[in-house]
């Protein structure tokens, strides 16, 4: 008997994001045959990823290329380096990515990439020589018109610069346009780093004046330091908040009088890489950490970290989701029942695909913009976002989360149905 189809995406990440879809289509009343087309991916590859480590050994690494729907436009969608990188795991981070550049109004489709690789253990050569052979083999998947990666958990902008030239090589000519997130030298965007953290702080600030609440009043828990918890909190400790307590992989820090966030960054970046070594407030556990009495808390690490075990101890007012997947469809109605305002995952984060999408016109158009003007339509698309979800859980009388991924969900459908089925 031939396997079912979902079996080799069989994780708990893929059957969190196909129970959220399957929860927001009934919701719908979405045609039975675009549930099961929008269920599993377009089109997923996985490669081999041979490198020649500097002992002169070869190792072999595997990496994913997962597209999951191409009928608003070209995919898109960030490579991430993780140990825990797998094919289930990429289809779900693309499948939300699909109904996040819907919700937000981008021409894209979503995809996802990653390699089963811890790249702190990795030299800058063994990094640059794993990254350009996993570029050439998803090579045939991508281009400008066709699938542009970009930057998630464990790359950065070199990646990326990696990523443009190898492409560039094959195809004869600079093409900036392959990926986003890159350096500003080769056709990279003001305003991409933060942009996520930032994208996260609008529509905070968005949800606080809906709830009669004041950023100046209020105090805020974020789990993770990488790029977008970081940012978060330094934008959120500008913006007037009192940031008491942030967390990396191996423990937090906690100062209820709030933390001193510009010293602690400066340190975190120039000495240690670990914020229990930055001697900037108390020592606290990430699982502590979530059950802080705070105005907002960002989840912004890996997904899955609130689940039905610990909802029930949030103390916050509002949960802004930084990273993809971080709470289970059971945690959410514990948070919904103790009346936690959520701002899901592909509204709050979705920052970083919108500038992405920025610096890709401006590759296109080979003109670029300022920084001011990015951060002004990046907050245009966030509070529009925003305020169309919110209007349409009042409306529909259900959850954010349902009213975001029914959006994007509905847009998508519209399309296939508008293009047919072929042949």
């Amino acid at each position: 008997m031939a396997p079912h189809p979902y079996e080799e995406f069989n994780t708990s990440t893929f059957r969190l994001a196909v129970a959220q879809f399957e929860a927001a289509a009934d919701l719908l009343g979405l045609d039975p045959l675009l549930r099961e087309r929008l269920k599993l991916p377009q089109r997923a590859l996985i490669v081999s990823v041979p490198i020649r480590m500097d002992d002169g050994t070869v190792k072999v690494f595997s990496g994913y290329r997962v597209q999951h729907d191409m009928a608003l436009g070209p995919c898109k969608g960030g490579v991430r380096y993780h140990p825990e990188v797998s094919l289930g795991e990429v289809a779900a981070l693309a499948m939300w990515m699909t109904w996040k550049c819907a919700l937000v109004g981008l021409p894209y489709g979503g995809a996802k990439g990653g390699v089963r690789v811890a790249p702190e253990k990795l030299s800058r050569g063994e990094l640059e020589r794993l990254t350009r052979r996993y570029t050439a083999e998803i090579a045939p998947l991508i281009g400008p018109e066709e699938d542009i990666p970009a930057p998630d958990v464990g790359t950065n902008a070199q990646v990326m610069a990696w990523m443009m030239d190898t492409y560039s090589q094959q195809v004869g000519y600079a093409v900036p346009g392959v990926v986003t997130g890159k350096p500003l030298a080769i056709g990279g965007s003001l305003g991409r780093e933060d942009a996520t953290g930032r994208g996260v702080v609008d529509v905070i600030q968005e949800a606080m004046r809906s709830l009669n609440l004041k950023m100046a009043e209020s105090s805020a828990v974020v789990q993770g330091f990488g790029n977008v918890g970081m940012h978060t909190a330094r934008i959120l400790h500008e913006a007037g908040a009192k940031v008491i307590a942030v967390s990396d992989a191996k423990g937090g820090v906690y100062n209820p009088q709030g933390l001193d966030i510009p010293t602690l960054i400066s340190r975190y970046h120039s000495k240690t890489r670990a914020l229990l070594e930055c001697q900037v407030g108390e020592a606290i556990t990430n699982e502590e950490l979530l059950q802080l009495p705070c105005t907002v808390l960002v989840p912004a690490a890996l997904s899955e970290q609130i689940t039905l075990r610990n909802a029930g101890t949030l103390r916050c007012q509002i949960l802004a989701e930084g990273a993809n997947g971080p709470t289970t469809l059971e945690a959410d109605r514990v948070l919904e029942d103790h009346g936690i305002f959520i701002i899901p995952d592909i509204l709050a984060n979705s920052g970083g695909v919108i500038v992405s999408y920025f610096e890709w016109v401006q590759d296109v158009q080979k003109y670029f913009w300022s920084e001011q003007d990015i951060r002004d339509r990046l907050h245009d698309i966030m509070i529009s976002a925003f305020k169309r979800t919110m209007e349409f859980a009042n409306t529909r009388k259900v959850s954010m989360r349902m009213a975001a991924l029914m959006s994007g969900i509905d847009k998508t459908a519209q399309a296939h149905l508008a293009r047919g089925l072929y042949p």
